[in-house]
């Protein structure tokens, strides 16, 4: 159990509880491939005044300018008379702190619509709780929070922007359609014109056409990066967010730590028993099969000439012991890798397992298993061979399904073996267990084992390996 601890000031102790983590900061250039493509793209520079960036510019501009004007004219009004009113009987502060609330529902507002416009995210900051329990600390906690205060002055910093924007973006465009215009309305209307080529305006007002939207991209970019620090996270959280994160890569590295040092020694006692299987199997079986053999051809020899029929009978005997050992030994390799599975793949040699078992098996294989490294198809292979071997002698089945598949979600894809059947369930993978054995197995491949068998109603095993184990 971990005692709690108190968190020294500016170290996020004046979280709200439940509040997300701050996200890190967004590189500048993630800001421009959104919302200043120009900038970022040769094509998309040349084709400004065309580009969906632009237009959505605008629309925020167009949008913002009555908005924020409205919102800074309100909220300066409202902080200079709730400083002028402090005094008064305690009227003043009510207003500020009234004011700093309709900071924070602006602040969620204005960061929606820059989402909605602009496709930019702002994450939402964290704000100052109050350090008592009483009524008046919380209600006094917004006049101590400085994101609420922040948010104040971003209404009046943004409406500047957004002015120069509609000015020299949408005001830009406008004058440059009127200078391409004014040939055709001149020539037509009969109106008298400065003394220069009517070629002349024309050009001004395709440079202009061209440099208004690369301007209003300017602009929305600088709107976006102040609105990331004065509508978001401060640095402090910022920084404390980083902290945690790494906080936790160091928790997770030494809990995976701790894993790898329990599925290494499983692995090292799995092997270890194998070792000791393969030996146990070769000396009682294997072994005493050869030097039996090695008596009877022995005796036959002995015999050959006194006893032609006693020699003979010694060499048939012997026959039969060379087919048993050689299939003994067949099964013992098969034990250790089955040929089939290195031979003609993972498919093939599930196939062979499920002729070979007393329960009718369904095999159900995906395409792309030899992505699959040997030792995760081998893996796979002795799962679904223990499986089945159980489900024969204790599940009392009449019928089984395996389904095998490589599960590519990108950089890491994995080997799914899935084996099922209709038995009694109850199943467990008691320690010391064939089951058991191979939930180490699959630990120690990093994968996942995982074992559903409810009582009367059937068995599920499902297991997952890296394909590059």
């Amino acid at each position: 159990m971990t005692t709690p601890t108190t968190a020294p000031p500016g170290t996020g102790a004046d979280r709200p509880q439940g509040a997300p983590a701050p996200a890190p900061d967004v590189p500048l250039a993630d800001d421009v491939a959104t919302v200043a493509p120009a900038f970022a793209d040769p094509r998309a520079l040349l084709l400004a005044p065309v580009t969906p960036a632009t237009w959505r510019g605008y629309g925020q501009a167009a949008i913002g300018f009555p908005w924020l004007l409205t919102v800074f004219v309100v909220a300066v009004t409202a902080f200079w008379l709730g400083v002028g009113l402090v005094f008064l009987f305690g009227v003043g502060l009510l207003l500020l702190i009234v004011t700093l609330l309709a900071a924070r529902w602006f602040a969620r507002v204005e960061r929606a619509r820059l989402r909605a416009q602009l496709g930019t995210d702002i994450p939402t900051p964290t704000y100052r709780r109050a350090t008592g329990t009483g009524a008046w600390a919380r209600m006094f906690a917004p006049l101590r929070d400085a994101r609420s205060w922040v948010h104040l002055g971003y209404a009046g910093v943004a409406w500047l922007v957004v002015t120069l924007t509609w000015s020299l973006g949408i005001g830009g465009t406008g004058w440059a359609l009127a200078l391409l215009a004014f040939p055709a309305v001149a020539g037509i209307a009969g109106l008298d014109h400065p003394d220069v080529p009517l070629w002349f305006p024309v050009l001004i007002g395709v440079v202009s056409l061209w440099l208004a939207p690369v301007l209003s991209q300017a602009l929305t970019l600088l709107h976006v990066r102040l609105a990331r620090p004065l509508l978001g996270p401060s640095r402090r959280d910022l920084d404390e967010a980083r902290v945690r994160a790494e906080q936790e890569r160091a928790r997770a590295a030494e809990d995976r730590a701790a894993v790898l040092t329990e599925t290494r020694t499983a692995a090292v006692g799995a092997a270890d028993e194998e070792r000791r299987r393969i030996e146990r199997d070769l000396h009682d079986g294997a072994q005493q099969r050869l030097v039996a053999l090695g008596v009877e051809l022995g005796v036959a020899r002995r015999t050959a000439e006194t006893d032609p029929e006693g020699a003979a009978a010694a060499l048939d005997h012997a026959h039969r012991e060379v087919k048993e050992t050689l299939a003994e030994l067949r099964d013992l390799v098969r034990g250790i890798h089955p040929a089939v599975l290195t031979d003609r793949g993972l498919d093939a040699a599930l196939s062979a397992l499920a002729v070979r078992s007393p329960v009718p098996v369904t095999v159900d294989a995906g395409e792309g298993l030899d992505r699959a490294s040997a030792t995760a198809q081998a893996a796979a292979y002795f799962v679904t061979a223990e499986a089945l071997t159980n489900i024969a002698k204790h599940a009392e089945a009449t019928r089984a399904h395996v389904t095998v598949q490589v599960l590519d979600d990108g950089a890491d894809p994995r080997l799914r073996l899935v084996v099922s059947d209709d038995g009694r369930g109850g199943a467990a993978g008691a320690p010391g267990s064939g089951l058991d054995g191979l939930r180490a197995r699959v630990a120690a491949l990093d994968g996942s084992f995982d074992l559903v068998s409810p009582a009367g109603r059937g068995t599920r095993l499902t297991v997952e390996v890296p394909c590059a184990s």
